[in-house]
């Protein structure tokens, strides 16, 4: 891939993003829009993979259970960082910044888009906490659907949005030899500084 360094990192990050979505469709792989995101507890990093859910006032969004791991990590440090791979590309783009809570209209937004069954989800599982037995999570389910039949499903308090505001974004691309390109661009006042790093 042909990298432009353009003073907006966010036009390389829409670029890098739209041909990772046309490459993995032509070889009928999905979640490009996979993402590895690291928090931290107690100073120790966690991470796990989520879904990139779009840009959200230059930020890069995902949605996850406020009281599960995630959201109890950021409540405390919202300090994290975002990784996404495209192998089939030889292609990773390298985040660091701070998670913030959408709005709740922006929250809203996406979960009426969800499929019914993951609004019902959202209700039924205490994300992260220990489960007690998979017949009861799925009796738990069942109350749901139960109780929200025939029903739009509101948006659950313990649901929702964030948004990675980014201090530094790297757009890394292999090269033969371990000879790597890295493209960094990195937050100045109210600017970008852009710079290369050593492979």
């Amino acid at each position: 891939m042909n990298f432009d360094f353009k003073l907006d990192p966010f036009e390389n990050f829409l670029k890098s993003f739209h041909e990772a979505e046309k490459k993995s469709q032509s070889l009928g792989l999905e979640n490009h829009n996979a993402m590895a995101l690291t928090t931290v507890k107690n100073e120790q990093p966690v991470s796990r993979m989520v879904l990139f859910k779009g840009l959200v006032r230059n930020g890069f969004s995902f949605y996850t259970h406020y009281d599960g791991r995630k959201g109890s990590h950021i409540k405390k440090n919202n300090h994290v960082a975002a990784v996404f791979y495209w192998p089939y590309l030889d292609h990773q783009i390298n985040i660091q910044g701070q998670a913030l809570q959408l709005t709740s209209e922006e929250s809203d937004f996406y979960y009426r888009s969800r499929p019914r069954l993951s609004q019902i989800g959202a209700w039924a599982s205490d994300q992260s906490e220990v489960l007690i037995s998979r017949e009861h999570f799925e009796s738990k389910v069942q109350f749901f659907e139960e109780k929200f039949k025939g029903m739009d499903i509101p948006r659950p308090a313990k649901w929702g949005g964030f948004r990675i505001v980014p201090t530094e974004i790297e757009f890394w691309f292999q090269r033969e030899g371990r000879l790597h390109d890295r493209f960094v661009y990195q937050v100045e006042a109210q600017d970008w500084k852009r710079f290369l790093r050593c492979p």
